[in-house]
């Protein structure tokens, strides 16, 4: 049996994960994460890690297992939190729990735990890993969505490598989440009726200027309301009925169609009016509706573009506005990243896939068309809040293949 060291946070998922591992006859031990101190813009107003490291030191004790704690909020800070405030400064909105998983979850803690003597590290994550090997001997390691639909998290684990991979381990992800609760219960865990953690990784509920405004300025701008008649919508949908022809044909559409489809509608203060003022462009994203105290419209306003250059916020009134949607996005060659490099696409080929764009997004038909510089996603159904900044990944029936930065 093998030394494992597993992430214990506090909650149930990972607690019953060390629980399956013991059962199995290993050799575990939990090592909790310090990855925040600061409070501000928290809407709890304290560290929840304080009670966090308490509960897993009684899970580590029920369980009896050896349990360590280590502080990782320097790293932390400088590989998630600064990166996080970079992007939201260039009008991108980041996903830091990704982030949180390539970076600290299975990097430095890694490390952390190789020093502890582990062969294997663990996590309460809902998805699962299998190991195949390929007829030259060569061993690939896959990784699968969790069995339960309702709780996959694979998506969170979209930048990780075969490196990475290759010590990890997913004890439940072969259960369903009332699984896991019952399982808790029944071995009267601290953790079994706890709730599970929201907001960002390791930093909880936030509200989001507030948190943000630690290293981003706010500054009153213009909040213009595009209309649903604007022309650039239909020379849009004139695009992509001649893309479609094409495909239609079983032709393959151009880079140059692809780009403009996958380009984010450009306005300008001329194109519609002034409803209103914000706090600062780069506080904003793609689909959101709350945060605008903009009142007094027949249907909601959506935000359908941010200009952090111009301080502007573009609205549209109501969830099926047009500036919402579009065909195809964008993603930097550099940024094109394969979990499976025996799976990569060379450039001028074209493969589909099920694709998604945000964690419980169902999973959409799309194909991925690579070039030199980029990867194209061009979707079957028009795609609402595609974001800048956030990770598209790309699946193989159960298995993530590969995942990228959206440019654009």
């Amino acid at each position: 049996m093998a030394r494992i060291v597993i992430g214990l946070s506090g909650g149930v998922d990972s607690s019953v994960a060390a629980y399956l591992l013991k059962e199995q006859g290993h050799d575990v031990v939990g090592l909790f994460m310090i990855n925040w101190h600061d409070t501000e813009g928290t809407l709890s107003g304290a560290c929840p890690w304080e009670e966090d490291r308490l509960i897993a030191e009684m899970v580590a004790r029920k369980l009896d297992i050896g349990f360590y704690v280590v502080d990782l909020s320097e790293q932390y800070r400088k590989r998630v939190v600064d990166y996080m405030f970079s992007e939201y400064e260039k009008g991108r909105t980041p996903n830091p729990d990704v982030l949180c998983n390539r970076e600290i979850k299975f990097d430095v803690f890694v490390e952390e735990a190789r020093r502890l003597g582990a062969e294997y590290v663990a996590t309460g994550h809902y998805c699962r890993k299998e190991s195949v090997t390929d007829a030259e001997g060569n061993t690939h390691h896959r990784l699968l969505a969790g069995s339960d639909p309702n709780k996959d998290q694979s998506y969170f684990l979209c930048q990780l490598s075969q490196e990475q991979l290759s010590m990890a381990l997913f004890p439940i992800g072969d259960l369903l989440k009332p699984e896991v609760r019952e399982i808790a219960t029944k071995l009267h865990l601290a953790t079994a009726t706890r709730k599970d953690s929201q907001g960002i990784c390791f930093v909880g509920k936030v509200d989001l200027p507030l948190f943000l405004q630690q290293k981003l300025k706010a500054k009153r701008g213009r909040i213009i309301e595009i209309p649903a008649s604007w022309e650039g919508y239909e020379r849009y949908s004139a695009l992509d009925r001649e893309v479609a022809g094409v495909i239609a044909e079983g032709g393959t559409p151009s880079e140059e169609q692809l780009a403009a489809l996958a380009t984010p509608h450009c306005y300008t203060p001329a194109d519609g009016k002034k409803v209103g003022e914000h706090g600062g462009a780069h506080f904003y994203t793609i689909g959101q509706r709350k945060g605008l105290a903009v009142g007094g419209t027949p249907e909601p306003l959506f935000i359908i573009g941010t200009d952090v250059e111009r301080n502007i916020v573009y609205v549209g009134q109501g969830k099926n506005h047009p500036g919402l949607y579009r065909r195809a996005l964008r993603i930097a060659g550099k940024e094109m990243h394969w979990i499976r490099p025996d799976l990569m696409q060379e450039a001028g080929s074209s493969r589909e896939y099920s694709v998604r764009i945000r964690y419980r997004q169902p999973l959409q038909a799309a194909t991925l068309h690579t070039t030199e510089s980029a990867g194209y996603i061009y979707f079957e159904e028009l795609q609402r809040g595609i974001t800048a900044g956030q990770f598209a990944a790309w699946y193989a029936a159960d298995e993530l293949i590969g995942s990228g930065t959206i440019e654009a």
